[in-house]
């Protein structure tokens, strides 16, 4: 892959991970509930990472092609964002919340990201619609190192991106405890708005 494909692709991929959705309400929850936002992270990116293991195996092509299977998963990604944003409204985040999280396992800190990223209907656009675009087999690459290529730069785009919007969120709100209060609660209706939206017009279309 030549170089303005690859800065092409970036360029796309960065306004993606820059517009603030369900990560970005994950990381900023993590970064106010919990002493570090790495986990969270972690997750995010393992969401992804199954995603780019789809894309390397050609899968992509295979779900793509299947508007019942891509329907079925944005649905499912779009129901599970709204579970998870009533949750936030339900239980929005606060300085002394960090204390009691502490026990939490890191392991479900993961999972949960995993889930999050995985579901993530931002996710689908970004590897069943955008990849095929980028990804040319004249090139004289394999389609797929050409795909974990693409994959790699997002996931590192997204750790980038996520681990500094999590310190930020807790550097920024630790001594304004309305504002974060505030923030969380409007990071649950984001996720539940973007879900109702995806589900509204997966079902309408």
């Amino acid at each position: 892959m030549d170089t303005t494909t690859l800065a092409a692709f970036l360029a796309v991929d960065l306004l993606l991970v820059f517009t603030p959705g369900a990560d970005w309400a994950y990381a900023i929850a993590a970064g106010l509930r919990d002493r570090s936002v790495v986990p969270a992270v972690v997750g995010l990116i393992a969401g992804y990472a199954g995603y780019t293991l789809l894309a390397v195996a050609g899968l992509v092509v295979i779900v793509a092609s299947s508007a019942t299977l891509l329907t079925a998963l944005t649905v499912a990604g779009a129901c599970y964002l709204m579970w998870l944003g009533w949750g936030v409204l339900r239980q929005p985040a606060t300085l002394t919340a960090s204390v009691e999280t502490v026990g939490s396992s890191r392991m479900q800190i993961v999972l949960k990201g995993a889930g999050i990223s995985g579901l993530n209907p931002k996710a689908l656009l970004l590897y069943f619609s955008l990849f095929p675009q980028f990804i040319n087999p004249a090139t004289g690459w394999p389609v797929a190192a050409q795909a974990g290529l693409l994959g790699t730069l997002h996931m590192t785009a997204c750790a980038v991106v996520y681990l500094v919007v999590g310190v930020l969120a807790r550097t920024v709100l630790r001594t304004r405890p309305s504002a974060a209060r505030a923030v969380t609660r409007a990071s649950g209706a984001i996720m539940i708005a973007i879900g109702g939206f995806l589900l509204v017009e997966r079902l309408a279309g």
